[in-house]
């Protein structure tokens, strides 16, 4: 049996879609990324010749990226999805990546995705506010890096940027999974029990939602009671 990688040596593999993602929002993937382990494989797909990729080409050396050239073949279209998919495959199947880091807002992904992860194998995406819902849902944390990057913004401002607001559906998400969760007699859970349920559901990410993790989320809502115990961070709904 294979001895477990520490969360240090595991491989990380961060796919760019360079007609479908910011340069501006580089850094933060990469920070976030390291939740999973070292992004070793850092690759960039795209057609070089176009000027729209000009804020991707200066950060090819400064963030060791590697560039994939891909020519339009049809006009309209590009070849860049398709070469993606067949080097995640690559990757997934040579068994020396423990994680992927998707930069994309390009719904034609989910497949590749939703194969991915079925191996057993986490995906983290990255996208805009325009992201369908469908790319979103298929991985294990989908990270709006729009709502990221405007909250940096008013931060360095010196302005209190003004967090996303939670929807209803999500308080239910968090609703249900308390629910379904183990709880004391006074009716309180482990979060970390709530959080695993919760990432069975759906792809959200507290980061989206200006927290850091999903603790200071729930501590932010009325709708839950919170208690500090030595073995964790325990939740009680309340309305």
């Amino acid at each position: 049996m294979a001895t477990p990688r520490s969360h240090q040596s595991r491989n990380i593999a961060l796919l760019i879609d360079a007609d479908n993602a910011s340069p501006a929002t580089l850094d933060a993937a990469l920070t976030i990324l390291g939740d999973l382990g070292t992004v070793n494989v850092r690759r960039i797909y795209g057609n070089w010749s176009k000027p729209a990729l000009k804020g991707w080409a200066t950060l090819v050396h400064r963030h060791a990226l590697e560039p994939q050239q891909q020519f339009d073949l049809t006009k309209g279209k590009n070849a860049t999805d398709m070469k993606m998919t067949i080097d995640a495959m690559d990757l997934l199947y040579g068994g020396r990546v423990d994680g992927f880091g998707i930069m994309s807002s390009d719904s034609d992904f989910m497949p590749l995705t939703m194969r991915i992860r079925q191996n057993g194998t986490p995906v983290y995406g990255f996208g805009s506010s325009r992201t369908p819902e469908a790319f979103r849902e298929a991985c294990t944390r989908f990270i709006d890096l729009d709502a990221m990057a405007a909250e940096e913004e008013e931060e360095a401002k010196g302005k209190v940027p003004a967090k996303p607001a939670v929807d209803e559906e999500l308080v239910k998400l968090l609703g249900d999974a308390w629910r379904a969760s183990k709880r004391d007699d006074d009716g309180f859970a482990s979060l970390s029990e709530i959080g695993q349920r919760v990432a069975n559901r759906s792809s959200f990410d507290a980061r989206s939602y200006g927290f850091s993790r999903l603790s200071e989320l729930v501590q932010s809502l009325p709708n839950f009671a919170t208690e500090k115990r030595e073995s964790g961070l325990f939740v009680k709904r309340v309305r």
